[in-house]
This record gives structure tokens, sequence and C-alpha cells, in this order.
């Protein structure tokens, strides 16, 4: 035993370089650098943040669901905030994030993610930024759990170790995606009051149709009912009570089973090399 700790490694509670990491993908470099200035306006130092962007001004180097988890990834602070370019930090500042998020780890320490605008449940939207245009939208009632955040300025706890859909690609519906996937890892998605600038309305154009297209198509293959083995206990996993509470009774599962025996033989399952159809 003794010789084996000298060859490991204990684990200790997590450190982080930085507060903060500000993560950027950038297409338009003056924008960018009035976006910067912006933060640093507001506290957000480089002593203790560090800014971490992706280049696509010449060429689209990643899209947003690769780039952001490159960020996801790489960054060094407790919190990370992913935003566009086009915005600006101009009412509250560092200090007025830190009171907000000190007020959501004390009403819920399973939070992951917080935003300025997103869509609180199928009828309701809570927005709290201000427009190019100066038209300044506030929620009444803040912070609120939410469903879905949009995208032009998010904070992820580092710690809850989220990441994208491998199988999502663009650059619309990823804080969706990131939404739900918190979810599924049992964390909570909140707006919050931290209004600033966002130059852009949105552009619902054919890239958001086509992303949206996508989107559905993987969560209902991702979300659907399934029967499921481990190796000492078979079961039915549904969102459905009904179908989960039926085909959970054991003369179904077994007939499922007589299915999966004739019609679906354990080759199906083995890795082949798919690599060699991919080549040019």
């Amino acid at each position: 035993m003794d010789t084996a700790l000298n060859i490991a490694r204990a684990i200790h509670n997590s450190s982080y370089v930085y507060e903060f990491s500000i993560c950027t993908m950038v297409t338009r470099k003056e924008e960018y650098q009035e976006m910067l200035n912006s933060f640093l306006d507001k506290g957000f130092d480089k002593e203790t943040c560090e800014y971490l962007y992706i280049d696509n001004t010449d060429q689209c180097a990643f899209d947003a669901y690769k780039g952001l988890n490159q960020f996801l990834q790489q960054a060094k602070g407790k919190y990370i905030i992913i935003c566009h370019q086009d915005i600006i930090v101009h009412d509250h500042d560092r200090h007025h994030l830190l009171n907000e998020i000190k007020n959501i780890e004390e009403l819920d320490r399973n939070w992951a993610i917080l935003a300025n605008a997103g869509g609180v449940n199928f009828k309701w939207i809570a927005t709290n930024l201000t427009q190019a245009s100066g038209n300044y939208i506030k929620e009444k009632r803040l912070p609120l759990l939410t469903k879905t955040i949009d995208e032009n300025f998010i904070l992820v706890k580092n710690s809850t170790n989220l990441t994208l859909s491998n199988n999502l690609s663009g650059f619309h519906m990823y804080g969706t995606d990131l939404c739900l996937i918190a979810d599924i890892l049992g964390f909570n998605s909140y707006v919050i009051n931290f209004n600033i600038i966002h130059k852009s309305n949105g552009n619902a154009d054919e890239s958001f149709y086509r992303s949206r297209k996508e989107f559905i198509k993987k969560y209902n293959h991702a979300l659907r009912g399934r029967f499921m083995a481990t190796t000492i206990t078979r079961f039915y996993l549904s969102g459905n009570w009904f179908t989960a509470w039926l085909y959970n009774f054991q003369p179904v599962k077994f007939f499922v089973r007589q299915y999966y025996k004739f019609f679906l033989h354990k080759k199906r399952y083995v890795l082949k090399n798919n690599n060699k159809n991919q080549q040019v």
C-alpha cells in the first residue's frame, strides 16, 4: 500500500486560476474590442479574469457547438461567461454580478447556468436587457427558473462540467441544448438581473430553422422511451407515466426480450470500422 501511495495522487476540491473566464467567438475585431473594453471598465480586470476568443474573422474555424466546447474545456475561471461580441456591459458591473451569483448560490446550490433572457415555460419569456435602440426590457420577477436561455450572455459554473452536444452544429439553439444537458445532469438554469446592451435583436434566417429542425430530431431520439438492461436488472424508461407503468410489467418485459432474441441479434451491436467509408 505504501508503494501505491508513492505513485498515486489524492483528489482535492477544484481550484481555479481566475474568477471569470470571458469567452467570445469573434468575426468583427473592432466590435469585440468594444465589448472587451466595457468588461474592463466594469471591474472585470485582467488579473482575476481571463479573456478567451476564437478567431472566425477570415474563416469559420469553429461553429458554436465545437467552439463553445473548447471554451468549456479550456477555461480556467470559476465562472465561465460565454457571450456575443455585440454586447456592451453598461449598467451593472462585476460587483453586481457577484451578488447575483451569491444570491442564487444561497437559494439553489444545484444551479449551473445564469443568463439575462430565456423561456421560463411554454407561455412565458423572461428578458432583462437593453436593445440597440435603447429600449430597456425589464423583467420584474427575478431571478426566475428557466427552461431555455438566450445566447447573448451565458454564465456557466465551471464545476458543473457542462458540455454541448457532439451531434449538433451551427450557430443556433446551443443555449437551449446547454440547458437541457444541465437538466439531465441534475442542474438548474436561471434568468438573473444583469442588464447589458445587446446590439442585435436576433436573426431567424434559414440557418436558424435548419438548426431548429436538427435540434428537434436529435432530442426526439435522445429522449425516446427505451428498454434497458444492466448486468442484474431490466426495466423500461419513459417520460410518459402510463407507458413506464405498463412496460415495466414482468410479462411485457418477457415478450420484449423474445423479440430482441429473434429479431435483434447481438451481432447488430458489434463495432464496425466506419472510417473506411469516410476515406476520400
